[in-house]
């Protein structure tokens, strides 16, 4: 149903940020690469800026890799600590972290250093009792078991007293961490980080998985057993890196290839019960991205959030299918609670900010502190609230009953690096850790109003007013008939698309709501036309933009592409990712017949005359809504609406063929559905007996 435009329609306050690369170079990547000039502007934007690096960009797996181990300065000695264990019989400790990246790598390393022969078990901090990253609790824990090598994945690097502590007790440490380096590092046998390398590395972006996939391929290598054990920490490797929202490019992009090629036809029980469980098909070539991002990652995050990291563990590393689907179902389980727990606690921080606006605006970060937030999910209703107010954005609970210790998570926008702003407040803080995007840390209730004055400080340096809007970066305009399936086909052979690497964005200019409603829970669903080209009608979904409705009747809009198959049949559609009033000194050429009358009067059309057939009339006002059915006429079928906000009737032929008349005009026209349309005469035979039977089965009950 088309909403009416009323002074209570709203848009979203973002800005928007359009890419406009040299029209010479986009000729250029195109005819490097073969792609269509829209995705030749896209992989401009992505850093493929000459032919050769778009060619490594379609082709990741021509990138000439350097051998890891001259790339990782330590991992020589990694594997020569390993291997000395291994052969020694000496225990091996892993101590993971509780994220999708650290269980990943937990499992990961479990398999592979069983598979070599090792005696080796795994621990990861509670969550609630100790938070983030090794701790001296656990170290002595390993050294009274009889540990004598400890590894560490997706922490450590910050962990020096535990790190000290476990060198103190006479054991080897091997630490494989990924996260921001702090001033003084670990006293650590060996030290694996990708940060540690230049910054022009490929393997510069490995999340914590990716480097635990090196030192596990590295050494089953070097020991003459990688045959059959590839394909399953490629499996790991692939889930970890997604979820923990890792770059991906570089070597992630052409290791990432591969993974997902494999997950359809899983050889870890886990896997394929997680994904019979979370609804990811097994019978396509490839899984993406988004399958992960979305559907697993989120079950395999909401253990560590909100429970036993250990059934993940299991779920990952058993071989047996009956533990992997009881574990699945577990995380099934979990993340409903987790949703819950999301919703609840984003419904009431968005009451709280709404309330003081001016407040956080003028600090220019939003700093939320409740003692009855869950810790485990307010990072994620931090990534939800920087997507809807476009700030930095630190949300805290009390870490004891007592309310004198807080612990809290970060997340931010491009301009705002949280790691530094962390470190610009360490004097304040207990503990804290991360990187550019996000961040957690922890303090004494009693600092929490200066700390919320020296992180404003630290926005005032980086932060404009005009930096306080969700950032909407858009790669290229385009217009409907250009969003075709074989551009979505073009986008597709591009994939892993992800963080490091975004799907692209088109724009289009001046586009008309057809139809709109509210789905699920809190989704917006609408149909679009773009006046130059009214033959195209396409749906959109905008997730959690319920609120915006009803849409003006014309804006100008962002969006992604996405495949949707329903019932045998398969159509592209948009994702809605900005909205924007029409700049009205832009418009459309060439839509005289139908433009945009948003003054027209609820009426239908009133009449179409002409001297040689009598007048076709509406002798009732129809709804000043989108109004559509179905009829037929002379035996065949046709489907038609009236559209009131342009005045506007359109009737579709089972051949494709649409005709287009407006009230008051005789001239029509008929669109083909390719190619140029014609005028047409609606007041002679057969139009417009074709056009009375539409106006009656419009106003039929």
């Amino acid at each position: 149903m088309l909403a009416p435009s009323t002074p209570q329609s709203c848009l979203p306050a973002q800005r928007w940020c359009i890419a406009s690369p040299p029209p010479d170079l986009v000729a250029a990547i195109a005819a490097a690469t073969g792609l269509s000039p829209l995705l030749a502007r896209v992989l401009i934007e992505r850093g493929a800026d000459t032919p050769e690096r778009a060619a490594l960009h379609v082709n990741p797996e021509a990138m000439a890799l350097p051998d890891p181990l001259e790339a990782f300065p330590d991992l020589a000695k990694s594997v020569d600590l390993l291997q000395r264990a291994i052969a020694d019989g000496t225990a091996i400790a892993i101590c993971g972290d509780y994220d999708a990246d650290g269980m990943t790598s937990t499992a990961l390393l479990l398999r592979a250093l069983g598979h070599a022969g090792a005696q080796v078990d795994y621990a990861i901090p509670s969550r609630m009792q100790e938070g983030y990253g090794i701790n001296c609790r656990i170290v002595e824990e390993f050294a009274a078991a009889g540990v004598g090598l400890i590894l560490t994945v997706d922490n450590g690097i910050a962990a020096y007293d535990a790190i000290a502590r476990a060198v103190e007790l006479g054991l080897e440490a091997i630490v494989t961490d990924h996260h921001d380096l702090p001033a003084k590092l670990p006293p650590a046998g060996a030290i694996l980080n990708p940060k540690l390398l230049p910054e022009e590395s490929p393997y510069r972006g490995l999340a914590g998985v990716g480097v635990a996939y090196v030192l596990a391929v590295t050494l089953a290598r070097s020991q003459g057993q990688l045959a059959g054990l590839t394909g399953p920490l490629l499996e790991l490797f692939t889930l970890g890196t997604i979820a923990d929202l890792a770059p991906l490019t570089g070597v992630n992009r052409r290791w990432l290839r591969r993974g997902l090629r494999l997950l359809p036809q899983s050889r870890l029980a886990g896997v394929q019960s997680l994904m019979q469980i979370a609804g990811v098909k097994d019978d396509r070539n490839a899984v993406k991205p988004e399958d992960i991002g979305f559907r697993l990652g989120p079950r395999i995050n909401a253990i560590g959030r909100l429970s036993d990291p250990q059934i993940a563990i299991e779920l990952l590393a058993t071989d047996d299918p009956s533990t992997a689907l009881a574990r699945a179902m577990q995380c099934e389980a979990v993340n409903r609670q987790r949703q819950q727990l999301c919703r609840d606690i984003e419904r009431e921080a968005i009451g709280l900010l709404d309330e003081d606006r001016a407040d956080w605006q003028q600090h220019r970060a939003i700093v939320l502190v409740q003692p009855h937030w869950h810790h485990g999910v307010i990072g994620i209703v931090a990534s939800r609230l920087v997507e809807r107010y476009g700030v930095p954005v630190f949300l805290g609970t009390h870490e004891d009953d007592a309310g004198e210790h807080l612990r809290g998570s970060a997340r931010s926008i491009p301009e705002f690096h949280v790691f530094e702003a962390l470190e610009f407040c360490s004097d304040l803080l207990e503990k804290f850790g991360g990187h550019k995007a996000a961040g957690g840390f922890s303090l004494v209730a009693k600092n929490l109003d200066a700390f919320r004055d020296r992180l404003s400080r630290f926005a005032h340096r980086c932060l404009q007013p005009e930096h306080l809007k969700p950032l909407v970066a858009i790669d290229t305009r385009a217009d409907f008939p250009d969003l075709t399936s074989a551009l979505y086909q073009e986008i597709d052979s591009l994939q892993p698309w992800g963080i490091g690497n975004e799907q692209p964005v088109f724009w289009t200019p001046n586009v008309c709501v057809l139809a709109q409603r509210r789905v699920g829970e809190n989704h917006l669903k609408a149909t679009f036309v773009q006046p130059t080209h009214p033959q195209i009608e396409l749906q959109a979904i905008a997730w959690r933009w319920g609120e915006y409705l009803p849409l003006p009747p014309r804006i100008d809009i962002a969006y992604k592409l996405r495949e949707n198959s329903w019932q045998g049949r398969t159509s592209i559609e948009l994702e809605l990712v900005g909205v924007r009033a029409v700049n009205q000194a832009v418009e459309p050429s060439g839509a005289a017949v139908l433009a945009t009358n948003p003054t027209a009067g609820p009426n239908p059309i009133a009449q179409i005359t002409g001297p040689s057939e009598p007048s076709v009339e509406s002798p009732t006002p129809l709804s000043s809504e989108l109004q559509q059915t179905e009829f037929q006429h002379q035996g065949r079928a046709y489907a038609c609406r009236f559209w009131s906000v342009r005045d506007e009737l359109r009737i579709r032929n089972g051949r494709g063929q649409t005709l287009c008349v407006r009230r008051g005009r005789r001239i029509g026209m008929l669109h083909p559905g390719s190619g140029a349309a014609t005028e047409i005469d609606v007041t002679r035979s057969p139009y417009c007996h074709i056009v009375k039977a539409a106006i009656a089965a419009l106003e039929s009950p």
